[in-house]
């Protein structure tokens, strides 16, 4: 028996891949195949079965795909109504691997069709389970995202898995190894740890949603406390997952089209394509096409360009590195951004050549930010996180955190100067090139954000001004 976990950072999702005597399992793969492919070829094993913890909300799965490419039935379990072939398990069903056993735990909250997955194996003695987004290492999946689709609350939903938690998973042995969907930095929960893998003795002694004296109440009010509202493509990702989707292969040879400037300006103005610059901040603000918006490729990309463009049917253009453009249409995709029209041949240089307008950002090092610094007069947007802002911020600084821009831009005075930051100038480029997208000019981004700032004497506080927090 292998297992083998197969971690994407940027979205701190982890798939899983089982070997057994010559057969194989894959739980919850991502969109592109092709690694899972390799895999079972290198290993000379046969694909049995793909199993699905659930309808994902924060990726695109890649089980249509790689159930076409192989001809192994998806498996999900009870309550989930997919529209597409598949084996609809029913709760405590066994499916055989080789010599290894996987037993269904069916473990509704974090969606109602929500399954965790068992592994028993070959001296039939439970090894591990699979727990999607019912457990994580130090938290528990949020309960907010499928009250529509299952017509409750999220209190109800909680409370559910609470029961789930308490009835199917805690009573396992406190051996067993846990293996979650996501980690640290995923949206799907609110306090998960860096940490990949655990044991159910572990997470017994350290997960405050498996404290062994919680009441129902107590967990429900804990589990629901906090919650951020989910980014804005989770919804189309889900429809996604349960409808059925473009295959990959399609997607990546659209997004692969290799357009000359003239021919891009034109797509842009014809389509009204989004134009999506993948490039690093410290290239961008030196010079992009107007309207552009940056998110760089070298980040947490494909998560944020959900949370900020939202709508996965947007037609988007890409600027990139050259030889970056295959993964960027890589990554979108997972996140269901499908429409990729084609990328700029050449790049932003190719457009400059062309003699073509050309716009940039203000950014400023930390250095010239501290001998600008005003307390009495400046103004400073901190787009970082609620809990970033709280550890430490600048004194007096505003926290307008990125992810709520569309909500805060409506407050700032144009006709004001304020400095940008946020931790390493990642995300505030992001905010930057929004926002003047959207006519806002009279601002300085301040490179290295936060964490250059720190080193300087502009003054800071740890201290929380509650009517300059960003309230969710």
């Amino acid at each position: 028996m292998h297992i083998e976990q197969i971690y994407t950072g940027c979205l701190a999702q982890g798939a899983y891949y089982i070997t057994s005597n010559g057969e194989a399992a894959i739980i919850d793969p991502l969109r592109e195949i092709q690694p899972y492919l390799n895999r079972l070829e290198r290993d000379g094993v046969k694909l049995k079965y793909i199993f699905e913890t659930h309808f994902h909300a924060d990726f695109v799965s890649g089980h249509l795909d790689l159930s076409k490419a192989t001809g192994a039935p998806i498996v999900y379990g009870p309550n989930a109504a997919a529209e597409f072939d598949c084996i609809h398990a029913a709760d405590g069903q066994l499916f055989e691997v080789g010599n290894v056993k996987i037993k269904v735990l069916h473990t509704p909250g974090h969606t109602m069709e929500s399954t965790t997955y068992l592994l028993i194996d070959e001296h039939g003695k439970d090894h591990c389970i699979f727990s999607g987004d019912t457990l994580f290492i130090g938290d528990v999946g949020r309960p907010d995202l499928a009250q529509k689709s299952a017509s409750m609350t999220q209190e109800q939903l909680a409370a559910t898995l609470y029961h789930s938690l308490r009835n199917k998973i805690m009573p396992l042995a406190d051996d067993v190894i846990v293996y979650p969907a996501h980690g640290a930095g995923s949206a799907c929960g609110k306090n998960m740890s860096k940490e990949t893998v655990s044991t159910i003795g572990q997470q017994k002694a350290e997960n405050y949603a498996l404290r062994a004296n919680m009441t129902e109440q107590e967990f429900v009010q804990e589990v629901t406390d906090g919650l951020l509202p989910p980014p804005a493509y989770f919804g189309m990702n889900v429809a996604m997952n349960k409808k059925g989707y473009t295959s990959f292969n399609e997607v990546l040879n659209k997004g692969m089209r290799a357009l000359a400037v003239d021919a891009f300006e034109a797509a842009a103005e014809e389509t009204g394509a989004l134009i999506l610059d993948t490039r690093p901040a410290a290239a961008f603000h030196k010079g992009f096409i107007p309207q552009s918006i940056n998110i760089g490729l070298k980040g947490d990309f494909a998560p944020w360009v959900g949370a900020m463009i939202g709508d996965v049917t947007q037609p988007i253009l890409l600027v990139t590195e050259p030889g970056t453009e295959e993964e960027a249409v890589t990554r979108l995709s997972r996140v269901g951004f499908d429409h990729v029209l084609g990328h700029l041949q050449g790049g932003f240089d190719a457009w400059k050549d062309a003699g073509k307008e050309v716009d940039t950002i203000t950014r400023i090092s930390a250095e010239t930010f501290a001998a600008r610094f005003d307390k009495e007069q400046s103004m400073v947007i901190d787009v970082r996180k609620e809990g970033e802002y709280a550890a430490e911020h600048v004194e007096d600084a505003y926290s307008k955190p990125l992810a709520y821009i569309n909500e805060w831009v409506r407050d700032i005075d144009p006709n004001r100067h304020f400095f940008l930051h946020c931790a390493g100038g990642y995300r505030s480029m992001i905010a930057a090139s929004i926002l003047q997208a959207r006519g806002y000019r009279n601002f300085s981004e301040v490179d290295g954000g936060y964490n250059a700032i720190s080193k300087t004497e502009v003054p800071k506080t740890d201290f929380i001004c509650q009517s300059k927090v960003m309230k969710a």
